[in-house]
C-alpha cells in the first residue's frame, strides 16, 4: 500500500493503464489512508458510496481517459450528484445536488475516481478551515497549526466571489497531467464558456531560460523572514540555471485589498453577505465583518474616522464597507480593469514571463487565520487581477528564522501585525513556498515555471 501512495500520479497513471496495478488494489490503498488522516486532521467531509460502483464500471469498460482508475477527491463546495454542498452552511445540509459539477463529469468521463469530499471554512472566505458542520481541520505536519484555506481539506489529505477551480497535487507533474485531464472536448462541450484551447505541450516542455520578475514583500503584510528567504534564495538558483531575474516594483497593494477586495466583496455595504450568514451560528472567523455589515453608514463613518489615526488599515476597511449606488460599482469595475491593463503594461515593458513572489507562510497556528484577514495580500492580489498562480514549497522554517522573527515588526505597527507574529512564532521544521504567476490563459507556462522551481530545490536538496 505504501508504494502505491508514493507514486507520483504520472507514474500512478501509468501502471493503471499497462495493467500492473489493478485499479482495486489503487482504490482501497487510497481509502485507507484517507480515512487514517481524516481520523488524525478531520479533513474529510463524506465518503461517496457510488465510488465503489463506478470503481467496477472503470473496470469493466477498460482503460479509457488519461486518468483510468485514479481516485481524487473533491472540495465540499464543487457539487456531486446526491451529496450535499454546503459551503460549511447548516441551511445547505440535506441539499444534495441535481446533478455533478462539469469539472467532476469531465473527471469521471477521464476515468478519475471521485471518493471523498473535503472540508472547506464557512463561506470559503477564510485561509482556515472550520464549520460548525465538520468542525476544524488541522495541519498534518503540526496538528496545532491550520491546514490553510479555502481548500483546507484538500490541503490537509494531500500533505497527506466566483470560486476558482484548480488542482492541487503533491507534484507539479500531477498538476500539469490533471490540466492535460481537465482541457478536453469534454470540458469545452459541457461548459461553453471555457475556451476549447487544448493544454500546450509546447510551452509546458520548453527548456527556453525565462526572463522572471520578482519582489520580497508586497509593502501592505511584512514578510515572515523565512518567506523573505524563500524568495531570496529561488531567485538564486533561478539565476544560476540560467535564467534573468527582473526586480518588480510592487505598488498601492494596500488600495486594492481595501478598494477592489473589500469593496468588491461588500459593494453592497453588506446585505448579501449578511444574508448569505442570516441563520448560521459559526461565526467566529467572519464575526468583526459581520457586525460592521449589519452597523448603520453613520456609525461606519463614525467609527472610521475615530480609527484612522490609531488603525489606519481597520479604518480603511470600514469605509470600504459602505453601500455603493449603481454607478459607483460601474466605476469599480472599470478601475479594477484599468489597474489590470496598467499591471500588464508594466510587465510587459519589462519583457516578463512570469513571475517570483512571497506565499504567506509558514502555516499560522489555529484560530489565528480569523483575526488576520489582512494577512491575504500576497494571493488576493493575483484574485483582483484573474491571473494563474501556483504555490511551490521550498525550504522549512529554520532556527534562525525562529531568531529574527524577534525583531518583526510589521508596517503599520498595529494589533494585525502584532498578532502576525504571534501566529509565525513556533514554526522551526514547517514548509514555506513561493508563488509563481503567469499572465491570464497561460496556466502551461505558469505550471513550467512551477516545475522548473521544483526542479531546482529537489536538485539542491540531493546535493546538500
Amino acid at each position: 500500500m505504501i508504494s502505491i501512495l508514493s507514486l507520483p500520479l504520472p507514474e500512478l497513471c501509468k501502471k493503471l493503464q499497462d495493467g500492473s496495478l489493478p485499479p482495486d488494489h489503487v482504490f482501497y490503498a487510497y481509502v485507507g489512508k484517507a480515512l487514517q488522516i481524516a481520523t488524525e486532521t478531520n479533513c474529510i467531509t463524506e465518503y461517496l458510496q457510488e465510488s465503489e460502483t463506478q470503481l467496477r464500471k472503470v473496470k469493466l469498460t477498460g482503460k479509457l481517459g488519461l486518468l483510468y482508475g485514479v481516485p481524487v477527491s473533491i472540495k465540499d463546495s464543487i457539487n456531486c450528484q446526491g451529496h450535499d454542498s454546503t459551503l460549511g452552511f447548516i441551511k445547505n445540509l440535506n441539499k444534495p445536488a441535481a446533478e455533478d459539477s462539469v469539472v467532476v463529469q469531465v473527471l469521471r468521463r477521464q476515468g478519475a475516481i471521485p471518493f471523498v469530499k473535503t472540508n472547506v471554512p464557512q463561506s470559503l472566505i477564510s485561509y482556515d478551515c472550520k464549520n460548525l458542520i465538520f468542525g476544524q481541520t488541522f495541519n498534518p505536519l503540526l496538528y496545532t497549526r491550520s491546514p490553510g484555506g479555502s481548500s483546507g481539506g484538500e490541503g490537509a489529505l494531500i500533505g497527506g466571489v466566483v470560486a476558482a477551480v484548480g488542482p492541487m497535487a503533491k507534484d507539479v507533474d500531477s498538476l500539469a497531467l490533471c490540466m492535460r485531464a481537465l482541457l478536453c472536448e469534454d470540458m469545452f462541450n459541457l461548459d461553453s464558456t471555457v475556451p476549447p484551447l487544448p493544454f500546450n505541450e509546447e510551452v509546458f516542455s520548453s527548456t527556453q531560460p525565462l526572463r522572471i520578475g520578482y519582489y520580497e514583500t508586497d509593502f501592505f503584510t511584512m514578510p515572515s523572514p523565512a518567506m523573505r528567504r524563500a524568495v531570496r534564495e529561488t531567485k538564486q538558483l533561478l539565476e544560476d540555471a540560467g535564467h534573468t531575474l527582473v526586480p518588480f516594483e510592487l505598488t498601492n497593494v494596500d488600495y486594492v485589498i481595501f478598494n477592489f477586495c473589500v469593496r468588491g466583496i461588500f459593494a453592497d455595504g453588506g446585505a448579501s453577505f449578511l444574508k448569505t450568514f442570516k441563520g448560521e451560528l459559526e461565526k467566529s472567523s467572519m464575526g468583526l465583518f459581520l457586525w460592521l455589515a449589519k452597523s448603520p453608514h453613520w456609525l461606519k463613518t463614525l467609527l472610521s474616522w475615530i480609527a484612522k489615526p490609531f488603525v489606519p488599515r481597520f479604518s480603511h476597511i470600514i469605509r470600504s464597507m459602505r453601500a455603493n449606488t449603481v454607478d459607483e460599482v460601474w466605476s469599480l469595475h472599470h478601475e479594477i480593469e484599468e489597474f489590470c491593463h496598467q499591471f500588464t503594461a508594466q510587465w510587459k515593458k519589462l519583457n516578463l514571463d512570469v513571475m517570483l513572489c512571497p506565499m504567506l507562510g509558514p502555516a499560522l497556528g489555529i484560530g489565528y487565520p480569523g483575526k488576520l484577514s489582512v494577512a491575504v495580500s500576497y494571493t488576493m492580489l493575483y484574485n483582483a487581477l484573474d491571473f494563474p498562480a501556483g504555490v511551490v514549497p521550498v525550504t522549512m522554517v529554520t532556527d534562525e528564522d525562529e531568531e529574527e522573527l524577534k525583531s518583526y515588526k510589521g508596517y503599520f505597527q498595529d494589533w494585525w501585525d502584532r498578532t502576525l507574529a504571534k501566529a509565525f512564532h513556533g514554526s522551526v521544521g514547517l514548509p514555506v513556498a513561493v508563488q509563481c504567476v503567469a499572465l491570464p490563459w497561460q496556466e502551461e507556462l505558469c505550471l513550467r515555471f512551477m516545475k522548473e522551481v521544483e526542479t531546482l530545490i529537489l536538485k539542491k536538496n540531493r546535493i546538500v
